[in-house]
């Protein structure tokens, strides 16, 4: 040894996560064996692509391969790789993917419930520190491909408050992982055991994942492949059954949970490729932190080598849950993310891959409506940036999108745009939706009353990202959306216009009244005809942000344009009533600023003064005057 071993302690958040996993995982320690493969895997792939321009990095060992050994005696598990290997930098860095894939935001999404958080740490991905679930200490050994025998690097650490890190001699290329199994682990030092493994979670690996050949019982030195070691994606569909896709989908994306679906396909012509695309049944948990991290999922392969993540390459963002491989037979095996983003070849594979995807989901959406609802619930709203995003698919996906509706009881987001209009009365040519930030909100909104009287069917819109959305989507299927919140509900007809205007004549005095009282808070107070049991409701031009919007953006810090809504008044209503034949003109003001405070907060709108609305209520219930 060269130097002293060198004692480091864990970052604090790295700590949890180690007592997490080896408390929360027990249920699913198997996994630990798939992750570890995994990233043996990805060393043996990183140093295949490295050794395309420097052969040197492989000239000792060319056949790059997976072995795995146990010594009952010494209760120990080893899987060991002849990848790229590390150096103690990296070590320090990327020994848990983890430690760097944002574990503050992780432990922050956890709630306490040990079912729900053991499905998260599913979703996030525990790499390397799952070996704790079965060991009670991990020795960690590696050198990096190309540097010295003299250069390796031991890492070693029981899991709790600290680790040490050494520099060691004699160390052959790649990683050695030594678990140290726990008392009651026995089983994993079974070769069975670890054969059925391999085959149930990492049979499509494509390097050899070799164990001793048994012989009385007893491991021998000579080592037999027990995966089928091929590139699952480069086989004929027709020779995979679902287990095996499955098992595929788990191991590529870290989750516990199956495939919602998935869709396999070959291309052969001007140019060839091969792609496996996967829909996860929720959402993993790196597309919730899109546009903070580079985004990852999609893994670019040419001629069945590994080159990079190419998921920002090569799909839009919108469809950024989206896991799975594409391997090409025409791409430069120099590629960068340079050339990607200015590749020919590269924007027609990402076409087609947004045409699988689509298609894919009409496909559930039409033959298996149940599972199309789960995929709304988990993606449904990250589905909808498309339609800013994605103007070619913007058709495509809005037939996709689901909403809550007036014709509905509960709060399901199960009405399509086409089931909408299918619904439409005679003479209909608009769809008309309204946007709030809860379903309560949206399903009691003031504006759409007339229309529900008129048993006309409105869109409930409650999503944060609706009212952004819907502004990117003015028709669908040749007919215009509406908010029935904003500009004038309808054009009357010759005989509606003269009864309309005799309202509007007797209620000129309160119109007036309010008018005054309000000054520049309203840029104009008008008799409804949206209104048939509330007393009033703001209504804004057609093009305004909705005020729910408006308050969120404040509130997160955005400066927002002031606005003078218009303020919609019910004179049936007996509020109006009461106020038309008040003469105190303090009560006058008072009923008119709760006309016009009411309003707002139907519209989702945060009061200036809610203390002042409060004395205004208690006086107007007192019967009292300011």
């Amino acid at each position: 040894m060269a130097a002293a071993p060198e004692t480091r302690a864990f970052e604090a958040e790295v700590s949890q996560v180690l007592h997490l996993v080896t408390h929360s995982l027990y249920s699913h320690k198997d996994i630990f064996l798939r992750e570890l493969i995994s990233n043996a895997s990805d060393a043996c792939d990183k140093l295949r692509f490295a050794a395309l321009s420097d052969a040197s990095l492989t000239a000792d060992d060319a056949d790059l391969h997976i072995d795995l050994s146990f010594d009952r005696d010494a209760r120990t598990l080893t899987i060991r790789d002849n990848g790229v290997g590390m150096n103690r930098d990296e070590v320090i860095e990327n020994i848990g993917t983890i430690a760097r894939s944002g574990t503050r935001k992780f432990l922050d999404s956890l709630s306490g419930d040990a079912r729900k958080d053991t499905q998260l740490i599913g979703q996030f991905g525990v790499g390397f520190y799952s070996a704790f679930i079965v060991a009670d200490k991990v020795t960690l050994t590696t050198r990096k491909a190309g540097h010295a025998d003299g250069e390796g690097v031991r890492w070693e650490s029981t899991g709790t408050g600290e680790y040490t890190l050494e520099t060691v001699e004699s160390v052959p290329r790649g990683t050695t992982v030594v678990l140290h199994l726990k008392a009651d682990e026995s089983e994993f030092l079974d070769a069975w055991k670890l054969r059925d493994l391999v085959k149930r979670y990492s049979d499509h690996v494509a390097f050899p994942i070799r164990l001793p050949v048994q012989k009385d019982g007893k491991p021998t030195d000579e080592f037999e492949t027990v995966n089928h070691a091929a590139a699952l994606w480069a086989r004929p569909k027709a020779e995979i059954t679902d287990e095996e896709y499955q098992a595929f989908y788990k191991s590529l994306s870290h989750d516990y949970n199956d495939a919602l679906a998935w869709s396999h396909n070959r291309v052969e012509g001007s140019q060839s490729y091969t792609s496996l695309l996967y829909v996860p049944e929720k959402q993993p948990f790196d597309a919730v932190m899109s546009g903070r991290d580079e985004r990852k999922g999609l893994k670019l392969y040419i001629r069945r080598v590994f080159i990079m993540d190419a998921s920002e390459q090569l799909l839009p963002n919108y469809l950024r849950f989206v896991r799975g491989v594409v391997d090409s037979d025409d791409l430069p095996l120099n590629v960068s993310r340079e050339i990607l983003q200015e590749n020919r070849l590269v924007s027609q594979i990402r076409s087609a891959c947004v045409k699988r995807v689509l298609d894919l989901l009409e496909k559930i959406a039409k033959d298996e409506p149940e599972k199309f609802q789960q995929f709304i619930a988990a993606f449904g709203n990250t589905l909808k940036e498309g339609i800013a995003e994605d103007t070619g698919n913007r058709e495509r996906i809005a037939k996709l999108l689901r909403f809550a509706s007036t014709k509905s009881d509960d709060t399901h987001k199960n009405v399509s745009l086409d089931d909408y209009i299918g619904r439409m009365q005679t003479g209909q040519d608009v769809i008309w939706y309204v946007t709030a930030d809860s379903h309560a909100a949206a399903k009691g909104s003031p504006q759409i009353e007339a229309l529900r009287a008129k048993d006309v069917e409105v869109l409930l819109l409650s999503d944060r990202i609706d009212e952004w959305m819907i502004g990117y989507l003015g028709e669908y299927a040749g007919k215009k959306l509406r908010n029935a919140a904003k500009g004038d509900l309808d054009a009357p007809d010759s005989g509606e216009v003269e009864r309309r205007k005799q309202v509007d004549e007797a209620a000129a005095p309160v119109l007036k009244k309010i008018t005054d009282a309000l000054g520049s808070l309203v840029s104009e107070v008008r008799v409804s005809y949206r209104l048939t049991d509330s007393a009033s409701c703001i209504v804004l031009a057609e093009h305004d942000m909705a005020l729910h919007m408006q308050r969120l953006l404040r509130e997160a810090g955005h400066d927002v344009p002031g606005s003078e809504p218009i303020l919609e008044i019910n004179p049936a209503h007996p509020l109006l009533r009461a106020l038309e034949a008040e003469a105190d003109e303090a009560r006058v003001n008072d009923l008119s600023l709760l006309l016009f405070e009411e309003a707002q907060l139907t519209a989702g709108d945060q009061l200036a003064d809610p203390a002042a609305f409060i004395a205004r209520v208690n006086r107007v219930a007192l019967g009292l005057s300011a």
